[in-house]
């Protein structure tokens, strides 16, 4: 049940960060065009990223590993923080911190 809980907590905040960042790139576009290119866009190339390198199944290696979730994690906090909700922002981070010291440290990897 603690690595069932643990890697659905993953899951879920992984889900959370994508659905920030969409709603950052509409708060930051001026047309629609621009709004609906950045509300896609950049969830769509931090999913990519990830699957590529953070996934589990992904076979990059541990360092890109490392780099993309702390870059999309980073940049979903920066954006939950601009956006108006820097308390927000910090226990994203904290629960995310937590959440992957957990994991890493009880070697829960699915």
């Amino acid at each position: 049940m603690w690595k069932a809980a643990n890697l659905l907590l993953a899951f879920l905040v992984e889900i959370l960060a994508l659905g920030v960042l969409a709603r950052w790139g509409w708060d930051l576009g001026g047309t629609t065009a621009t709004r609906l290119l950045l509300a896609v866009g950049l969830p769509l190339v931090a999913a990519v990223l990830w699957g590529l390198f953070a996934a589990p199944t992904a076979t990059r290696g541990q360092v890109p590993r490392w780099i993309v979730k702390v870059l999309v994690f980073g940049l979903a906090a920066a954006a939950l923080w601009s956006m108006g909700h820097p308390l927000l922002g910090i226990v994203f981070v904290v629960v995310i911190a937590a959440n992957l010291a957990i994991i890493h440290t009880q070697k829960l990897q699915p």
